[in-house]
């Protein structure tokens, strides 16, 4: 078995207007399926992230703090899993709760050095 990151990106839920009840929703949506990928053993962690950004850029680090409304779409989370290629990635990808909000999962390989 191989891992990758599974890193998810789209429109911050404050932006997008949702009811805190919508937010609530989305969340049992976000355990189940975190749950999902724990039974089956695939999960080997993951965070949420902050809507707050700030990038540091160049050879002179010029600091540009953004958040969130500020730019079109953020990476919220990620997730590390352990899967046998992209494709088997893709299926555990299935039940990402945000595609319906336009939300994009984005499947990286980990890469890994022999030492």
């Amino acid at each position: 078995m191989k891992e990758f990151m599974m890193i998810f990106s789209g429109a911050d839920y404050t932006d997008l207007g949702l009811s805190p009840e919508e937010m609530q929703s989305r969340m049992g949506k976000w355990f189940a399926w975190g749950d999902k990928m724990e039974k089956s053993g695939v999960l080997r962690g993951g965070n949420a992230l902050t809507p707050s950004i700030r990038r540091v850029i160049g050879p002179n680090r010029t600091v540009t703090d953004l958040t969130s409304a500020e730019v079109k779409e953020i990476v919220g989370g990620y997730y590390l899993v352990s899967a046998r290629d992209f494709d088997h990635v893709q299926e555990i990808a299935q039940d990402f709760p945000d595609y319906d909000l336009n939300g994009t999962v984005e499947i990286r390989e980990i890469m890994v050095f022999d030492q």
